[in-house]
């Protein structure tokens, strides 16, 4: 809908506005977050601006379209390991959850292998096993450190290292998917997410809007499912973090 948020005079005064909105009331009720809220701002035109034309150009070749892809991996793989401090350990995680789901997408035709689909399907996919690595990677490794001794009596009993760690960590780990099954749970009752939206914005019926966010919903578990189980497999496989 080209009248939605029409780029001009009165866009930029409404996001400045907004901007020094909530920099104002973050500084008035001494909340510590005004200048960081202005640089975030700044920061999310800028970045925005640039990758809206970098999106534009690869959306009409599928070259640049998966180079693009493969640079929202990297960031996401970085983010990962960096959250994690833990070098390489995203890697695993991030393919095993997105490459399946993405496959079997194309491979069945419900998803064009063009930029214009392509992009914005693997970028939430992408998004969501990140999280989802995170999470459970630290929460994983809190529990190793704080539960030493439970994996150490186990050992004791004749736990192989893998199984020992799994039966201390994976209950814990396992909640980082609940963020994703409670999204899916309350789907058009509590929220109705970005891809409904979009679609419905671009023009497409409440019905197809619908079938689309079904299947992001429905891959976005199955990704963060695979991401959760190797990211978790890998800490497993590993020696004992430091107390």
């Amino acid at each position: 809908m080209r009248d939605l948020f029409p780029f001009g005079p009165v866009l930029i005064a409404v996001t400045v506005l907004l901007l020094l909105m909530a920099a104002g009331v973050a500084t008035a009720a001494r909340l510590g977050h005004g200048r960081a809220i202005l640089t975030a701002g700044v920061r999310a035109a800028v970045q925005l601006a640039a990758v809206s034309f970098v999106i534009s150009l690869a959306m009409e070749r599928l070259w640049a379209a998966a180079l693009f892809v493969a640079g929202m991996y990297a960031v996401a793989s970085w983010t990962s390991e960096f959250r994690l401090g833990r070098p390489g350990w995203a890697v695993v995680p991030l393919l095993a959850g997105t490459l399946p789901v993405l496959a079997l997408l194309l491979a069945t035709g419900l998803l064009p292998l063009q930029g214009l689909a392509l992009i914005p399907v693997a970028g939430i996919l992408i998004g969501g096993t990140m999280s989802a690595s995170v999470l459970s990677g630290r929460r994983c490794l809190d529990e190793l450190r704080t539960r030493r001794g439970e994996v150490e009596a186990a050992l004791a009993i004749g736990f192989t290292d893998r199984q020992a760690a799994l039966e201390i960590c994976l209950p814990g780990a396992a909640e980082a998917l609940l963020p994703a099954l409670d999204q899916t749970r309350t789907v058009g009752l509590v929220t109705l997410p970005g891809a409904f939206i979009g679609m419905l914005l671009g023009g497409a019926s409440p019905g197809q809007a619908a079938a689309v966010q079904l299947v992001v919903l429905l891959g976005l578990l199955a990704s963060q499912s695979l991401a959760i189980t190797a990211t978790v497999e890998l800490i497993a496989r590993s020696p004992l973090p430091a107390p």
